[in-house]
């Protein structure tokens, strides 16, 4: 959206005569400041910075003569479902190098300048690419916001097992049982602390191995077979992974190549 509106305000009334609930991840595209006010949380954002906002609570904002900013809007119950705790990210200013920020930038670029899709795998597949970077930008997903929760000997023993996965998610025979000999903890404990995070122990294995092997095939390795890149990422069934691959992005591993 561009304007010249200086002042902008949503009040109890606005919501209620349009009973619009989405979040809205608001990018600014030009040189002058928007600033507002959301949850009680002040707001700034210059060039290139972000800040997410939702239609159902009340808001202000403030520009200048000019302003050009972009609105990514989510609806509220499909952002709240990705990230149950997202409101707690309302009104922080998201940096112009935020690196999620950028690609979710060009990611919707890239959607505008083609057809609209009309594939309902491809429509879903570009839904999740969309959560999942908002999700990034706003720091409700990833290792951050995973420990953010945990504290002491706990977010400790998190990291030591996120860590422990990530350096040998590639093996075939790595287990819960196996990351918790290896830390001195029961495999419970382990499955308990994944839990917290919402991610299950055989959740985070699959997808690493599938960023793997989505990795290879994107970086043109072709002198190994599609079977060979499975294999070396983890997969010890290659029918199993095509269809894995295939139901987390959308798209055959033949075709990332």
């Amino acid at each position: 959206m561009s304007g010249t509106i200086k002042q902008a305000t949503r009040k109890a009334s606005n919501i209620a005569e349009d009973d619009n609930d989405g979040y809205l991840l608001l990018i600014n595209n030009a040189d002058t400041l928007l600033s507002g006010a959301q949850v009680g949380r002040e707001y700034a954002v210059g060039r290139g910075e972000a800040v997410l906002v939702t239609a159902s609570e009340a808001l202000k904002m403030t520009g200048a003569d000019r302003n050009i900013w972009t609105n990514v809007v989510v609806p509220r119950a499909v952002l709240m479902r990705a990230f149950p705790q997202i409101d707690d990210r309302l009104g922080l200013k998201i940096g112009a190098d935020n690196e999620a920020l950028d690609l979710l930038k060009r990611y919707c670029q890239l959607l505008e300048s083609g057809s609209p899709l009309a594939s309902a795998d491809l429509i879903a597949h570009a839904t999740d690419t969309i959560v999942d970077l908002i999700g990034l930008v706003t720091g409700a997903k990833g290792r951050a916001a995973e420990l953010a929760g945990l504290r002491g000997l706990r977010a400790a023993r998190l990291e030591a097992i996120l860590a422990s996965i990530a350096e040998d998610f590639a093996d075939p025979g790595i287990s819960a049982q196996g990351v918790a000999q290896q830390l001195g903890l029961s495999a419970r404990y382990v499955h308990d602390l994944l839990q917290e995070t919402g991610v299950s122990f055989s959740e985070r294995v699959l997808e690493l191995r599938l960023q793997s092997a989505h990795r290879m095939l994107s970086l043109g390795h072709s002198d190994m077979r599609v079977s060979d890149i499975a294999m070396t990422s983890g997969f010890s069934d290659v029918s199993y992974f095509n269809r894995c691959f295939r139901r987390r992005f959308g798209y055959t591993p033949t075709s990332a190549r």
